[in-house]
């Protein structure tokens, strides 16, 4: 509390009254605070490898660009001294003003929002084209090795298998560690080809749910612009309707909103099929090579992605079955 009395002291924010953590979210912290001005975000960003000052800077320039552009992504504040990023006892923080909203699951949303949501995205990657630096398109992004996939897959299953307690959870990851094993070899022939992908650009980085502010049935707010970067853009695209579209137990795509969401963002991003079509086959296959979550979990003594892993699990395995008609939603 007094540590972030001490760094308010620096801003035109008043005076502290109220603390309070934001629960969500894996990575940072971020709490809300009521002053005697209103109410704000305060962002403690955890990973100073990773956020560093010039990182930090950069991300506010391109969103207080994309608020100047009236788009949905609210501004830090800048201190005293016209800085957006402040270092206090060693740890470095941003003030934003609070936005008002609520977070939305796919299934809450209609047919017509679908769609505003995905020409929210599109109209997103078009201004950060040009609030950003120029992109040179890259000849090449490599794909995953499902050799080397096959390898983490005995280290994860034994290390799995020599938990101790034995959980659920780990019975779990053994079950489908050996299911992903089958189906790598099923479709290893199927990989991408490194240049097979399509236009790159500036990204959020994490569009999924968590960072989507509602208000009124509209996007209030983009949140936690901390991973943009240059990646294809139609790859965000489909790997955030992976995660806003998906069933929270069985990982399946709710396809009918997918298709409303994807006319959206290629009608905005002025995205073709012939965008769309490698973007869904490299996020597929990325899946199929991704654990990530059991990596935290067996690597680093992590658990807090463990909630995420039975249905992004069941996805894989699903997608591998219904990859035509996962292709068609995204592409007609």
């Amino acid at each position: 509390m007094e540590v972030i009395s001490q760094l308010l002291r620096g801003y035109r924010a008043g005076r502290l009254l109220t603390v309070e953590p934001v629960a969500e979210g894996l990575l940072n912290r971020g709490y809300r605070i009521t002053t005697t001005t209103g109410g704000y975000f305060l962002k403690c960003y955890v990973d100073r490898a990773t956020a560093t000052p010039a990182a930090i800077t950069a991300q506010h320039r391109a969103t207080a660009a994309l608020a100047a552009r009236g788009l949905p992504v609210p501004p830090p504040l800048a201190d005293r001294t016209g800085r957006t990023v402040t270092d206090r006892d060693g740890r470095r923080f941003a003030l934003y003003p609070w936005v008002t909203g609520s977070h939305r699951t796919g299934a809450e949303l209609t047919g017509p929002q679908c769609a505003e949501l995905g020409a929210l995205l599109g109209r997103l990657h078009g201004a950060l084209a040009q609030v950003c630096a120029p992109v040179t398109q890259p000849l090449a992004l490599a794909t995953a090795d499902p050799a080397a996939t096959a390898e983490l897959i005995t280290e994860l299953r034994r290390l799995a298998t020599r938990q101790r307690p034995y959980r659920a959870f780990d019975r779990l990851a053994e079950r489908r560690l050996a299911e992903r094993l089958d189906l790598l070899a099923a479709h290893r022939h199927r990989r991408p080809a490194d240049t097979a992908f399509g236009r790159c650009g500036w990204v959020h980085g994490d569009f999924h749910g968590l960072n989507l502010l509602y208000r009124d049935g509209q996007p209030a707010a983009v949140l936690d612009w901390d991973r943009l970067r240059v990646r294809p853009r139609a790859e965000e695209a489909v790997r955030a309707a992976t995660l806003i579209f998906n069933h929270p137990v069985t990982g399946e795509l709710d396809l009918a909103r997918v298709r409303r969401y994807a006319r959206g963002y290629r009608a905005a991003a002025g995205a073709g099929v012939e965008e769309l079509r490698p973007a869904v086959h490299r996020v597929w296959w990325e899946r199929l090579n991704d654990f990530w979550m059991l990596q935290w979990h067996y690597h680093r003594a992590d658990p807090r992605a463990d909630p995420l892993f039975p249905a992004a699990a069941a996805q894989t395995v699903w997608w591998c079955q219904e990859y035509e008609q996962v292709l068609d939603a995204f592409v007609n």
